[in-house]
């Protein structure tokens, strides 16, 4: 078991990563992160007891459905303070060592026999840089979604900080180029959550690059949704991880629909058109268009 080894999913929030990230866990020697290490970040082997038994029979499903993987940003927070809420990208020279040396040990305490690979799912600002210098020989997989879709289901949500402008959100000061354009639009909250897409685009172009070759694999959302079994032989291979049947039988439980056309529903004639203004670049790379 080695904790080196661990899996972490990466997108922007409302990409996909929450019903991917379920579907990984389904396979039977991967282990994730629940409530319960919220509830008890300094006693993880309750979360690695739970591991253990989700693999029974009767007991496991009901388990499962009750505690779900999670992104547990208050266990991470226990940690390695300021990963919850930073207001840039965090990188390999923001890892102190005892935040290192302490994230290891927890993590090898709820590995078990049977689950022995790690999987995390992280929103917002990817980290990997971050992750990496902690666990060597993670792997990142980032899930892509169509950038209209993204920030027309973000704008539904009031968790949302672009509301309060960007004077007050996680994403750190616009440039002034970037404030010329919010200012182009009126100050429009769409073209505002546009812009923190590029933003965030950005950040993950820098981990790509910086990531550790073989390390970074990218999987557009629509992919998934028309083909899950095909993506996730790639993930399997990508991981190291041997097709099981009882995975392959899981997963073919999951009925995915891609929505990405609601976006069109939903925004205006004029803030479908700022959406394709401001996320031309990204549409363009991850073929959008």
């Amino acid at each position: 078991m080695d904790p080196e080894k661990t899996i972490f999913i990466l997108g922007f929030g409302r990409s996909g990563t929450t019903v991917f990230h379920e579907m990984l866990a389904q396979h039977p020697h991967v282990a994730w992160l629940s409530r319960l290490c919220d509830l008890y970040p300094f006693q993880p082997q309750r979360n690695r007891r739970l591991m253990q038994a989700v693999d029974y029979p009767l007991i496991g499903r009901y388990l499962r459905q009750r505690f779900r993987p999670v992104e547990c940003y208050s266990f991470w927070e226990m940690y390695c303070k300021g990963f919850r809420r930073p207001c840039r990208d965090l990188v390999a020279a923001d890892v102190t060592g005892i935040a290192a040396q302490h994230v290891r040990n927890v993590w090898r305490r709820m590995q078990t026999t049977q689950r022995h690979r790690l999987v995390a799912k992280i929103t917002g600002w990817p980290r990997s840089g971050f992750l990496q210098q902690i666990f060597g020989d993670a792997k990142f997989i980032h899930l892509v979604r169509d950038g209209r879709a993204v920030v027309n289901s973000r704008l539904k949500e009031s968790w949302w900080d672009g509301w309060e402008g960007p004077h007050n959100w996680l994403r750190g000061p616009l440039t002034p180029a970037q404030t010329d354009l919010w200012e182009k639009y009126d100050r429009s909250f769409v073209a505002l959550a546009a812009l923190e897409m590029t933003i965030l685009q950005t950040a993950f172009e820098k981990a790509r690059c910086r990531a550790a070759s073989g390390s970074f694999l990218e999987i557009r959302y629509e992919d998934l949704c028309a083909n899950p079994l095909a993506v996730f032989r790639v993930v399997s291979e990508f991981c190291g991880l041997a097709w099981e049947a009882q995975f392959e039988t899981a997963l073919r439980r999951y009925s995915l629909q891609s929505r990405n056309h609601k976006w069109q529903q939903d925004l205006t004639q004029a803030q479908q058109k700022i959406l394709n203004d401001l996320l031309s670049e990204h549409l363009t790379h991850y073929r959008y268009t």
